[in-house]
């Protein structure tokens, strides 16, 4: 198929009226669609587009010049993948490509998914969320000695209930030298967050400050991007510094810089969302960090990236022409070998359509009624877990619950009585963090919300762990935006579950977003292509 170019095209008339055109060798012109495809697909090389009598034509050698018989239309320049995104991102972390895999809580976003990332030129974040110290300390000895200079993340879940495993953690990732941390699902600054931030802070030799623990923050509304693009409050850095936590110095220097030095954009994502659409939510906050820029004038400013949604080579090039310094995925990323899930949940992903996902409570924000967002396909899990929050809104205490609740709960749900079930919480939280129990024993509510949280935790954990007998029970955190992946990789190697390994597939959505930002520039010069 060939292709006309029309007297009516503002680029062939203004490339003729100056005379510009093309001269190199005829033999390489591309002008069949296959060809075309394939010049453009060689992102690091530039490309000439002219018109050969009337079709459109293309060439990567060459060069412009005056009056030579093939009128030039545009000049396209390299775009390796390498080249996309915020190249202030890629110096910070030590990466190749301004991409990350977000953390997905109990090692799902696992050790072998940070290190084979880290390999490659990208980076991940270690899903350290719900797992103890101890498993997180394993975690980092094993990545720490894989990627001796990284690039790696370890993720921070907010856990508004349990705080004493954010203290943990900000202990563990200070004591092992972790330079770059994750912060999830936070609604406002903790005192954990502020302690590893400032910790890091010191004065280079013309008195600039020195950021040596790096915070990726990852939020979806504006009141909670305010903290983390703000200087640390000054409350929580006065206490720091009686406690002798932090130097007054670091207190000092942590009112010159902002808590986070990247902002990731949530949109409809999987577990943790708000289910915002990215294309209104990543310029607000692109202009709302532009107007706090602004009033602090931060010597670095904080860069801006975009996850939620991130699974097509499509979604990739809008949420960068959009703005955005860098990109996070995830649930595709469960998806892949290397991923903690099990091998029955990657099956139930692959599945999975745009429309196979529901919000249901989450195990750690339970008491709020917060809400992630997960697969319904293939699982009763979504409407149990909804079923356990309405029973915990309408009574105050397992007492009150009528018998015929309490026996489906014991039949269906838990499928063992709630006093074993009470036994094995009080077991999991005396190696947790015993005042949970504590409190429960004051607070009947509270030991309600307790039991059933044994679900909403365990349910990831048999999901995992592929328990056949809890298959109906399995939570799996997904987005829409897995069934948009599984149709794009219908027809390609990545549409078998094997084949999808985290580095191929990453590389592969960044290079096809390469290639489809050559399309779309030529596109919006008003150029024709004979293919979609």
């Amino acid at each position: 198929m060939n292709t006309v170019i029309h007297p009516q095209n503002h680029l062939s008339s203004l490339f003729t009226d100056t005379g510009l055109s093309w001269q190199g060798p005829v033999q390489t012109a591309a002008t069949q669609p296959d060809e075309m495809r394939a010049a453009l697909r060689r992102a690091d090389q530039i490309v000439f587009v002219f018109s050969d009598q009337g079709r459109l034509a293309m060439s990567d050698q060459g060069g412009g010049v005056s009056g030579s018989d093939y009128p030039l239309l545009a000049v396209l320049p390299p775009i390796p993948a390498q080249s996309l995104g915020s190249q202030r991102f890629k110096e910070t972390y030590g990466t190749r490509y301004a991409l990350y895999g977000g953390a997905m809580a109990n090692a799902i976003s696992s050790e072998d998914m940070v290190i084979e990332m880290g390999r490659a030129g990208m980076m991940a974040s270690f899903g350290a969320g719900g797992l103890l110290p101890a498993r997180i300390e394993e975690a980092i000895i094993k990545i720490k000695s894989a990627l001796p200079n990284g690039p790696y993340l370890f993720n921070m879940l907010n856990s508004p209930f349990e705080p004493l495993m954010e203290q943990r953690a900000v202990d563990l990732y200070l004591q092992h030298g972790i330079r770059a941390i994750e912060a999830s699902a936070y609604l406002g600054m903790t005192r954990g967050l502020v302690r590893y931030r400032a910790s890091g802070l010191s004065l280079d030799q013309q008195g600039g400050v020195v950021i040596g623990n790096r915070i990726i923050a990852k939020v979806s509304r504006k009141e909670v991007a305010r903290h983390f693009l703000s200087p640390a409050p000054e409350d929580m850095l006065r206490k720091l510094v009686e406690d002798g936590e932090i130097s007054e110095q670091q207190a000092q220097l942590a009112r010159r810089v902002p808590v986070a030095d990247d902002i990731t954009v949530e949109a409809d994502s999987g577990g943790h969302t708000d289910n915002r659409p990215l294309v209104a939510l990543l310029p607000v906050m692109l202009a709302y960090r532009a107007s706090l820029q602004e009033k602090y004038h931060y010597a670095e400013p904080v860069r801006i990236g975009a996850g939620g949604g991130i699974s097509t080579p499509a979604a990739a090039l809008a949420a960068f022409m959009m703005g955005a310094d860098y990109l996070v995925t995830g649930s595709i990323n469960q998806a892949c070998v290397e991923s903690g899930a099990s091998d029955e949940v990657r099956a139930m992903l692959a599945q999975a359509e745009m429309t196979d996902v529901i919000m249901a409570p989450a195990s750690d924000m339970f008491e709020m009624g917060v809400k992630v967002q997960v697969l319904k396909r293939g699982t009763l899990f979504p409407m149990r877990a909804g079923k356990l929050y309405e029973l915990y809104s309408r009574y105050n205490s397992i007492e009150e619950l009528p018998a015929s609740e309490r026996e489906n709960l014991e039949s269906e749900i838990f499928q063992r009585s709630l006093e074993e079930v009470w036994v094995e919480t009080v077991a999991f939280f005396k190696e947790r963090d015993p005042r949970q129990i504590e409190k429960a024993a004051q607070d009947a509510h509270y030991k309600m919300a307790l039991i059933f949280r044994w679900y909403l935790g365990l349910s990831s954990r048999w999901a995992a762990r592929a328990e056949a007998s809890r298959k109906m029970d399995y939570q799996v955190w997904c987005g829409p935006s897995m069934g948009a992946f599984n149709d794009w990789a219908r027809g390609t190697r990545f549409e078998a579950i094997e084949n999808r390994k985290v580095v191929d597939v990453n590389r592969t959505l960044l290079e096809e977003c390469a290639y489809l930002s050559r399309v779309q520039m030529l596109r919006m010069q008003g150029i024709e292509l004979p293919f979609s």
